[in-house]
């Protein structure tokens, strides 16, 4: 599993895969977002059920998940997106854009926008500028400033 914690870093990204950079974790919470909340739903995608007990008891200790019981004797549980876990939908849209762009194979996991049902996809903005940006134009802030 996990060999050093990111969470103390200096570096959101690093934090973020502190949360969310296990093996499975974003392909569970891509799941959920796609309207995934039961146990046997995520384990449509493959995984184990102990990777899966395990990935789902940390997200829901992070609070992307909330455990909800829907039926007793035997319990059984939903696990619902949190707002942090909604949060996290550009995030899995922007890894399948890449994806899309740059891995081979098929693409069954087109997203569209709810209310006009066309697709969508991520793109950077900057606000100031008041314009779309390219991934070549982005940099850390210290190295733009020393120009």
């Amino acid at each position: 599993m996990r060999n050093t914690s990111l969470a103390g870093m200096a570096c959101p990204a690093a934090r973020t895969l502190d949360v969310v950079g296990e093996w499975w974790t974003l392909l569970i919470i891509r799941d959920a977002l796609r309207g995934a909340r039961r146990f046997d739903d995520f384990k449509r995608t493959g995984i184990s059920d102990n990777i899966l007990t395990a990935r789902l008891k940390r997200l829901v200790e992070a609070g992307i998940f909330e455990r909800s019981r829907y039926q007793q004797r035997p319990d059984r549980y939903e696990y619902l997106l949190t707002a942090k876990g909604r949060a996290l939908g550009p995030v899995v849209a922007a890894l399948r854009d890449w994806g899309a762009d740059w891995t081979e194979g098929a693409d069954r996991t087109k997203i569209a926008h709810r209310p006009c049902g066309h697709p969508v996809s991520v793109r950077l903005y900057c606000p100031d500028c008041d314009r779309q940006v390219t991934g070549a134009e982005i940099g850390p802030i210290d190295q733009v400033w020393r120009r």
